[in-house]
């Protein structure tokens, strides 16, 4: 069970034969011929499936062209799934890391393919209330024990910068706004004022995901629990509650989002 494939894009193809030299001498196991599609979806970092050997791989690579120079950090996506991976949290495990932008054009990783659902609609739907909540319940735990994780002793103390997360992000996100803004919005002003004096009483630093939510997980194909973490690439060192905060967005603005199907 996969989300839906299709022929590489144009803009995202590469030099298949390369990537399965590379894969031969660096991915043990690994034996041709290679069949490459790519994952349908709006993934900032390209996302493929492999197929070969009768095995399956999933490589995510930085998208080609011109980019900002922190954005599409595979490498750090890579490090911190490897890192958790043994300490058995529900991620795919890693296979390679490829810094070498000469094989298909950028740097690159593979990792595991892990079947299952891929649940995009945060309402759940098709699935009884009690399976919703019981989905819901292994969410909010996967997301509880990564706050648990001891990151220093994984050797991610570098992985971001540790304290007044809320106050940098609050920070960084004003100066985003001001160099954008073409007009003034009393709302925004407001909202500007009334964060900076409203940030959480303590500051707690540990690994945060950045992205954690439903859509963002592989679900049993039968069962109610999460079996993988996708999509690493916002992972800091952070306040724990900014991922809470941010898995409780469907539930806040649910209503205010019924038919805006576009």
């Amino acid at each position: 069970m996969l989300p839906p494939l299709a022929e590489v894009r144009d803009v995202h193809r590469f030099d298949e034969a390369a990537l399965a030299r590379w894969l031969a001498e660096h991915v043990e196991g690994f034996r041709g011929p290679l069949t490459v599609r790519q994952f349908r979806g709006g993934q900032s970092n390209p996302t493929y499936h492999l197929a070969a050997g009768g095995r399956e791989y999933v490589l995510r690579r930085k998208p080609p062209g011109k980019l900002l120079p922190s954005a599409h950090a595979v490498d750090r996506e890579y490090r911190v799934i490897t890192a958790l991976g043994t300490t058995g949290y529900p991620v795919p495990k890693t296979y390679g890391f490829c810094e070498d932008p000469d094989v298909i054009g950028t740097i690159f990783y593979v990792m595991e393919c892990v079947h299952g659902r891929v649940i995009t609609d945060p309402q759940v739907p098709g699935l009884t209330p009690r399976e919703r909540a019981a989905i819901y319940d292994s969410l909010n735990e996967t997301l509880a024990r990564l706050h648990t994780v001891d990151f220093q002793k994984l050797g991610l103390a570098d992985f971001g910068r540790a304290g007044s997360y809320f106050a940098r992000q609050i920070h960084r996100w004003t100066q985003q706004y001001r160099a954008s803004e073409t007009e003034t919005i009393e709302a925004m002003e407001r909202l500007i004022e009334w964060l900076p004096a409203h940030l959480p009483a303590d500051d707690e630093t540990t690994l945060v995901h950045g992205d954690f939510r439903l859509g963002n997980t592989i679900i049993h194909p039968t069962e109610p629990r999460v079996v993988a973490v996708l999509d690493w690439e916002l992972a800091t060192l952070g306040h724990p509650l900014a991922d809470l905060a941010y898995t409780c967005l469907p539930y806040r603005f649910a209503r205010d989002w019924e038919g805006l199907a576009g």
